[in-house]
């Protein structure tokens, strides 16, 4: 176990920091996967899906040796060497970009079971199963780069652990409220989805050693939704206004 030193307190915050930022993308893309579940079974697959998060970063963590092995390269294509790492990021960034642009279709285009009777909607829902299924895969390409950073940045065990736990509370306290909000306003949904097929792209190109830094994505992520929430003030001041 680890003592409560300075240097331990502040690696613990900073860490735990880290972590609530990148599960973010996590939690709005698990927000939009469950939005198509029956009412009943949202909350239950959301939590689910978070609780499977932290199983995971905490299974990966206490197998690091095995992790660190993800990035030697197992082969070369065109000069480029791919590791298990890499392969795990392509994998991961293809499902974002091509299940991002699935669900911005499905949003702009409409949904053609408004055209059908009440009874054949109900068949139109996904399965709890199968979006579990689409949650886990999700879980394992962020818990990947989640954990790695962690080892990047803290080296007691202990530490990277408690970060974790913290981090996936404040998820599982947030996630409810998070997918009301996204639910509620589709403009913001449509630009979550947006930057999630950028955090595809960003996986693809780290997959292929092209080095991105998330703090452009963050810095662009938080820009956008401070002028989207503007945006969104100034309709419900017109709408209570012209009411």
């Amino acid at each position: 176990m680890f003592g409560f030193s300075n240097e331990i307190i502040i690696a613990l915050f900073t860490l735990t920091m880290m972590e609530i930022v990148l599960g973010i993308d996590n939690i709005i893309f698990i927000a939009i996967l469950v939005a198509r579940l029956d009412i009943k079974d949202q909350a239950k697959i959301r939590n689910i899906g978070i609780g499977l998060a932290l199983v995971i970063r905490i299974g990966l963590l206490f197998s690091i040796s095995w992790v660190m092995t993800l990035t030697e390269p197992l082969f070369t294509i065109l000069n480029y060497s791919f590791s298990g790492r890499d392969l795990i990021l392509l994998g991961g960034g293809l499902f974002l970009i091509a299940k991002s642009t699935f669900e911005i279709h499905h949003k702009v285009e409409g949904d053609p079971e408004h055209a059908l009777p009440d009874d054949a909607k109900s068949t139109k829902k996904a399965s709890p199963g199968g979006m579990l299924a689409q949650i886990l895969v999700l879980d394992i390409v962020f818990s990947l780069d989640s954990v790695i950073t962690a080892v990047g940045m803290v080296s007691h065990v202990g530490v990277m652990v408690v970060a974790m736990i913290i981090s996936m509370v404040v998820m599982l306290a947030s996630a409810g409220k998070i997918s009301a909000f996204v639910e509620k306003h589709p403009t913001i949904k449509i630009l979550a989805l947006s930057f999630l097929i950028l955090i595809g792209v960003m996986l693809v190109a780290e997959s292929m050693g092209q080095h991105v830094s998330k703090g452009y994505i963050y810095f662009a992520m938080a820009f956008s939704l401070a002028v989207e929430s503007l945006n969104i003030r100034y309709r419900t001041k017109n709408r209570v206004k012209n009411s």
